[in-house]
């Protein structure tokens, strides 16, 4: 059926009875297209049944869907017409992995971190009633992102503003990790449903036994269990917040779940409905291990095995870390839902009680270290680049203010590929770097990325160092036995040249000694420097890459109040006008999805693209001596 399923309209034009069948035919092809191209698995096929049904029960050309994170939305798509650009998912120019309202109208939000769903939603349906509109307005939010407190705060202002919404949790004990925290446990109580069930109709069959006073104790009984109800039952939290709660329901019971967004549609005031699913529905390896297939590469659909890959900087940081924990008993790792994506799963089997994933609580996660290092522990909060954003005010109010000694671990720093937009981690040079008491690093390799761990976990004060998404190292190499000295502020020289200098930060460094070399045989002699650390600024390289009298500087960025920005400031502050200055990095754009090579290439960040700007920056100021500075 699902070929002939070009749109919404399509969709209604099917009895209920084949509605179970088109998911099983959505989830053989999303798993036929995701192992070619790679992408979110797990979370995609827990919700078939509950996607499929929210499109036969509402109208997406005129409801409002928001979709929290987004990842999950890969059945959305399919049936809001671009199933055809499946065979280029998450690829450059193909159908995005998140929800994106360019592609099209029934996208009413972007969707890349967690949590804002419902925010969104209170502000959509209030935008509605304002202009008399009479949509419908959804939000389907996973259990994980109720972690976040920015999702409470939606919840309160819902509550407190009793509008027409649905908000539908889908709880299926995951986020990207197994859910932690004291509100998972919450919601697993539904797993105590069965018991309860017993329990009451045990006793009143006790109770109605009794001569003569047992029909009166069974009424009573009956009283008092509804107000026991909200405490074994998870439903009494959304009630107190002003929502009508209906469920748990079976989210993979399509009779269930149809029959229940129809009620909800009857209701006034804001409603919850729990959904209860399974992440990877459908698919064995993928519900035997969701967190691997949660986000994943090209893989083998039979076997579910993976393709064979190379170490990448979180694996390699996860392994370093565990060396420098092994001779110190102070350190402390804590991440926010991404264990096994910061690399940390090693480090948590070592050491059980010296990790903390404290959920998708970002800013939490800031704040929990500076408490820990503030009683003379040594705390490693490792998150991604573009998760980090979400704790921005907790590094300079929390961390930064007081100098404490906070170790942050910036996983996938710069252009991260496929996830596109709301994933690439473009912008910490940027938000990071004005911060005082803040060192900030970026090796240019594996064994460097060690150096400056060690260095950060002895310094006095907040460290943050930021790496890439990918390769580290070729697989089955280890890379600690490399054992190299580093201090901040200190560049290393990688090729001496008098033409021009490249300063380079991180994995930009190796790209623009490529890029050198090629120069050499134009006849062009270019220094490169691994500047290593952005702050503090090696002052020196900088006074010596301006005595070329041409300097450019490379950065895996946005270029504004980056890298090159802190090389310029230098510049102008040690008195060295009048170098020719050409600052390489991402432009002032949001960078779609695509390969990290593709998008590197695309702006000129591989070393053809810093050959040629070199190249013609020479050409644009020829110099006939060295200059003196």
């Amino acid at each position: 059926m699902l070929e002939f399923i070009e749109g919404p309209e399509d969709l209604k034009g099917l009895e209920e009875k084949e509605l179970a069948p088109l998911c099983s035919e959505i989830r053989e092809f999303i798993i036929s297209r995701v192992s070619v191209n790679g992408g979110h698995l797990a979370s995609n096929l827990g919700v078939v049944e509950l996607t499929v049904a929210l499109h036969y029960v509402f109208n997406c050309a005129e409801d409002k869907f928001v979709w929290d994170v987004g990842h999950q939305s890969y059945t959305h798509k399919i049936l809001t017409g671009r199933q055809k650009g499946f065979s280029r998912l998450r690829k450059k120019g193909g159908v995005s992995g998140f929800t994106k309202p360019e592609e099209s109208p029934c996208d009413a939000f972007i969707a890349g971190h967690s949590s804002t769903s419902i925010s969104a939603a209170v502000g959509l349906a209030e935008a509605r009633d304002k202009l008399g509109a009479k949509y419908k307005v959804i939000a389907v939010i996973g259990d994980g992102s109720l972690t976040s407190g920015l999702a409470f705060e939606g919840l309160n202002q819902a509550g407190h503003l009793k509008k027409d919404l649905i908000v539908i949790l889908n709880d299926n004990e995951m986020s990207i990790s197994k859910n932690v925290g004291a509100l998972a446990a919450y919601l697993n109580r539904i797993l105590t449903g069965d018991l309860y069930l017993k329990l009451k109709s045990s006793t009143r069959d006790l109770l109605k036994g009794i001569p003569k006073f047992g029909p009166q104790m069974s009424k009573a009984a009956q009283k008092i269990e509804e107000a026991v109800k909200g405490i074994v039952l998870p439903g009494m939290l959304f009630e107190e917040l002003g929502f009508n709660y209906i469920g748990p329901i079976d989210g993979h019971d399509m009779d269930a779940v149809l029959a229940t967004l129809r009620s909800a549609t009857t209701l006034k005031g804001p409603v919850l409905i729990h959904v209860v699913t399974k992440k990877g529905k459908g698919y064995e390896p993928s519900e035997q291990n969701p967190c691997v297939f949660h986000g994943v590469g090209p893989f083998e659909v039979e076997s579910g095995k993976t393709l064979p890959g190379s170490v990448s900087y979180s694996e390699y940081f996860g392994r370093a870390l565990s060396a420098c924990a092994r001779t110190d008993p102070r350190i402390i790792a804590v991440t926010a839902a991404m264990k096994e994506g910061t690399g940390l799963n090693a480090f948590e089997k070592e050491f059980p009680d010296r990790l903390y994933d404290v959920g998708i609580a970002e800013p939490h996660a800031v704040v929990f270290a500076a408490g820990l290092a503030k009683s003379g522990f040594r705390p490693v909060v490792a998150i991604y680049s573009t998760f980090l954003q979400r704790g921005y005010d907790e590094i300079i109010h929390d961390v930064c203010l007081q100098k404490l000694p906070v170790v942050f671990a910036i996983d996938r720093a710069g252009v991260v590929g496929e996830d596109g937009p709301t994933h690439h981690g473009m912008f910490d040079l940027s938000y990071l770097r004005h911060i005082p008491n803040l060192t900030l690093l970026a090796p240019k390799d594996a064994p460097e990325l060690r150096a400056m761990l060690k260095f950060a976990l002895s310094a006095n004060g907040p460290v943050a160092i930021r790496y890439p998404r990918g390769k580290a190292l070729a697989a089955g190499q280890d890379g600690l036995e490399e054992e190299r000295s580093f201090s901040p502020g200190s560049a290393e020289l990688l090729k001496e040249g008098t033409d021009a200098a490249i300063l380079a930060i991180g994995n930009m460094a190796l790209e623009s000694l490529e890029a050198a070399k090629m120069l050499d045989q134009e006849g062009l002699n270019v220094s490169v420097y691994n500047m290593r650390s952005v702050k503090p600024m090696d002052e020196e390289a900088v006074r010596l890459a301006a005595a070329t009298g041409r300097v450019i500087t490379v950065e895996d960025n946005a270029v504004l109040g980056g890298f090159g920005s802190a090389v310029g400031e230098t510049l102008l502050r040690l008195g060295l006008g009048g170098v020719s200055f050409l600052s390489m990095g991402f432009p002032d754009l949001f960078v779609e999805h695509g390969s990290q090579a593709e998008l590197r290439a695309m702006f000129g960040l591989d070393r053809q693209g810093i050959f040629q700007a070199a190249k013609e920056l020479i050409a644009a100021h020829p110099q006939d001596r060295l200059r003196t500075v």
